[in-house]
């Protein structure tokens, strides 16, 4: 690439609401967005030499503002809000340089197994969310078992099934070294507010979208009932008790991130589905060319860590998994940072 010249950022983007939600004026976006591109000679992404893809993990209400579900305020309270921030301004300036921007949405409904309606103990009592793991140990006790009552939705009221699965899920998650199975404030409910994208992110992306002509690529995940899926490119656990699939990776979605020549990663939350999402990348371009790390870049400042104070902290494990990914070949950066213009490309 040539050198990277930065474009101004847009006198709408209101840096004080970032933390707030509203409704999109699509159409007046539109016509300042074209005119936008008209006045910095943008040109449509369709023209671009070196094709950039910004992947932007779940930047949704119910992990970026304050008063909803599962806020990522990481160490500092505030580190989704700031993240964003960042986040909006790194597409702005760079909006003649990004070729497509993928937001990806985290999709839930309430019977899921991570919910608190999904389990019961011995007095009918859900467990309590985020304050609650569910170890093996904890199943083969009867400390926690599954809610009959959800068997009807969910398992074709195939009680005996259900109970054994959830056996199976825990084992597997142990066996395999995997985080416990949390139980998760009911979040990114679909068809509710918090599921959709923080205001200023999804002006920003349908910005783009107008501006180079681009049509940004969502991707759903999390709608299994049977399984967590905090990457988007494959769920926690793929097959059930009897060997069968429950679940599949995204290959579709993961060939297309590895098209592009670069991939920059940013979004909520670092410790978990930034996280576990990067690991499957990094799986993926080990057994196909471990070069190809080098095409991968981490916003490191656009991304926080789930820190719950006085219950639990994921900072640390968070970084050392950026370490490791350093390590193998990815490039943390900042989005302040000029990198643009010199990728490993």
């Amino acid at each position: 690439m040539t050198a990277q010249t930065q474009l101004p950022i847009p006198e709408y983007f209101d840096t004080t609401k970032i933390s707030e939600f509203w409704r999109v004026p699509y159409q007046q976006r539109a016509a300042e967005a074209q005119n936008w591109a008209k006045q910095h000679s943008i040109q449509p992404a369709s023209s671009d030499e070196k094709r950039i893809c910004l992947l932007i993990i779940d930047a949704q209400n119910t992990f970026c503002v304050p008063e909803f579900e599962l806020f990522v305020g990481g160490r500092s309270g505030s580190g989704a809000i700031d993240d964003n921030l960042r986040l909006c301004e790194f597409i702005y300036r760079n909006l003649n340089a990004i070729t497509t921007i993928a937001p990806t949405m985290d999709t839930h409904t309430a019977m899921q197994i991570f919910h608190p309606i999904f389990w019961i103990n011995a007095a009918g009592e859900h467990p309590q969310p985020a304050a609650t793991s569910i170890t093996l140990e904890d199943v083969q006790t009867g400390i926690w078992k599954v809610n009959p009552a959800v068997a009807d939705s969910i398992a074709g009221g195939n009680f005996d099934a259900l109970e054994t699965h959830a056996f199976h899920y825990v084992k597997k998650l142990s066996d395999d070294g995997k985080y416990p199975l949390t139980i998760w404030p009911y979040h990114s409910m679909l068809g509710g507010i918090g599921h959709a994208l923080v205001s200023a992110v999804e002006e920003a992306i349908f910005f783009h979208t107008i501006a180079r002509e681009s049509q940004a690529l969502f991707e759903i995940k999390g709608g299994n009932p049977l399984t967590e899926n905090y990457s988007v490119l494959r769920p926690e656990v793929l097959d059930g008790f009897d060997g069968n699939p429950i679940a599949e990776k995204n290959a579709k979605f993961m060939d297309k991130l590895l098209e592009f020549d670069a991939v920059i990663i940013a979004g909520q939350a670092k410790s978990h589905c930034v996280a576990w999402t990067i690991d499957d990348l990094l799986t993926e371009i080990l057994a196909r060319d471990s070069q190809l790390a080098k095409k991968v870049y981490l916003l490191e400042d656009c991304t926080s860590p789930v820190v719950v104070p006085g219950v639990v902290d994921f900072t640390e494990a968070a970084d050392a998994a950026y370490q490791r990914f350093a390590a193998a070949g990815m490039n943390v950066v900042k989005s302040t940072e000029l990198f643009l213009g010199d990728l490993n490309l």
